[in-house]
């Protein structure tokens, strides 16, 4: 019954398709009504929960595919690929984005696992990079006492905080409260090296760099990474880079532009990279978008 309230809550306030950012900070709602091929992406720490229809992300060719019975959490910044190849006017793709303020979470992590004895539990293991999790009756009521704040202004001005940390909460005690925990609790040496790379896309840093950004011999960062998002570091990076130039392009810049914000100084690089990744020159992908979105 909670789950049909949610969805009838999130029709009501969007009624046509479309993605919108609602009054609570961070908490954005979305109906697609085409279906979309997955496209480049960067995600940031997010839970995504669906109430009708079925998404997909892809990480290093591993596809993730979710409906209402599952939702998505990424607890670190990614670059995947996402889409809603499903998606139609007869069967739209509803739901609810829920981004992860980091202070809030690292907070709570500590303070679960202060109340459960210590952090022994939850060393030795390696951040899970894209992880689902089934709906449980914490999480379920949870996103519900959030969303009908959007009724109530006063409520939501008052109680919206304490409501987004009881989110936060029954996310770190779910399914997938392990991979949060571990990313934003103590040892998440591996998500706080890809929030500093997120901020020096544009700048050569190498595995040693990133190794010593952290404390770790540059043989135990390469495992560690590796573990946590499957891919390896200079992997990472590269994808980053050209996901980061990808949506750029999509959204306007030109080709030299975006692979220039992104740290490439060579055109042929770059281009080379960028068709090896997407079987499609910038050009080609550039050309692609504009069609897509009608501005060819």
């Amino acid at each position: 019954m909670s789950k049909d309230q949610i969805k009838a809550l999130i029709e009501r306030h969007l009624p046509e398709a479309g993605l919108v950012d609602t009054a609570l900070k961070g908490i954005q709602l979305f109906r697609v009504t085409e279906a979309m091929p997955c496209v480049p992406a960067v995600y940031e720490p997010t839970v995504v929960a669906i109430l009708g229809g079925t998404k997909e992300a892809v990480l290093d060719g591993n596809r993730h595919v979710y409906g209402s019975d599952q939702y998505l959490l990424c607890p670190m910044t990614l670059p995947v690929e996402a889409g809603t190849p499903q998606a139609s006017e007869e069967n739209p793709l509803i739901g609810v984005v829920i981004t992860l303020e980091p202070r809030m979470m690292r907070a709570l992590t500590l303070d679960i696992e202060t109340a459960a004895g210590g952090i022994k539990q939850f060393l030795g293991v390696a951040p899970s990079a894209l992880a689902l999790a089934y709906w449980d009756a914490g999480f379920t009521q949870a996103l519900l006492r959030l969303l009908q704040l959007l009724d109530t202004p006063v409520d939501l001005e008052v109680l919206g905080a304490g409501r987004l940390r009881e989110l936060y909460y029954a996310v770190l005690m779910g399914e997938a409260g392990a991979a949060a925990r571990r990313s934003f609790g103590v040892g998440n040496e591996i998500a706080r090296t890809i929030d500093y790379l997120a901020n020096h896309l544009n700048e050569q840093v190498t595995i040693d760099d990133m190794a010593d950004h952290v404390g770790m011999s540059r043989a135990v960062f390469h495992r560690r990474f590796k573990e946590a998002t499957t891919m390896s570091p200079i992997q990472f990076v590269k994808s980053m880079r050209l996901n980061n130039a990808a949506m750029k392009i999509a959204e306007g810049k030109t080709v030299s532009e975006a692979a220039w914000d992104v740290g490439y100084h060579s055109a042929s690089q770059f281009s080379r990279e960028f068709k090896r990744m997407y079987g499609q020159s910038p050009r080609q992908w550039s050309n692609d978008q504009q069609l897509a979105t009608g501005l060819a």
